[in-house]
């Protein structure tokens, strides 16, 4: 699958998958950003991209940027879809520090993979969905 993709800022490497370890793709700071605790911002990614008819990015940070940064992706997992493509439509991230930081320009902060989106679902109300219960939200259905 080829994606079209613009940078925005000079000096970060470019995007690859890193073969056999994972199938998610690192992203970078394209700017160096202090944030105070509590403090929210979009630190941009620098780049662009037209993604394929039918598919979208799921966006989520590195199991390392807490730890290093002190931020927290506030939407969790991000959604970008194939419509947000033009040439200004720059990938970020929306985060919270959760303490004083700086993060430096090309620090990898977040990650993406590229999913095949939902197939068109048809809802169909019933009276009963004739399945056994597990206990409740949050339950395994084990003691």
């Amino acid at each position: 699958m080829k994606i079209q993709m613009k940078y925005h800022t000079d000096g970060l490497p470019p995007l690859c998958p890193i073969e056999g370890k994972s199938d998610w793709i690192d992203l970078r700071a394209a700017e160096r950003v202090e944030m105070k605790a509590g403090e929210f911002r979009i630190i941009s990614l620098g780049v662009s991209m037209k993604l394929p008819e039918g598919y979208e990015a799921h966006l989520a940070p590195r199991s390392s940027t807490f730890m290093k940064f002190g931020i927290l992706q506030t939407n969790s997992v991000g959604i970008i879809d194939n419509s947000y493509c033009g040439d200004d439509d720059i990938w970020g991230m929306p985060a919270l520090a959760m303490r004083d930081t700086v993060i430096e320009k090309g620090d990898r902060i977040c990650q993406f993979r590229i999913i095949k989106k939902m197939e068109p679902i048809d809802f169909e109300t019933v009276e009963s969905l004739k399945c056994s219960n597990r206990g409740g939200f949050g339950s395994t259905g084990c003691d």
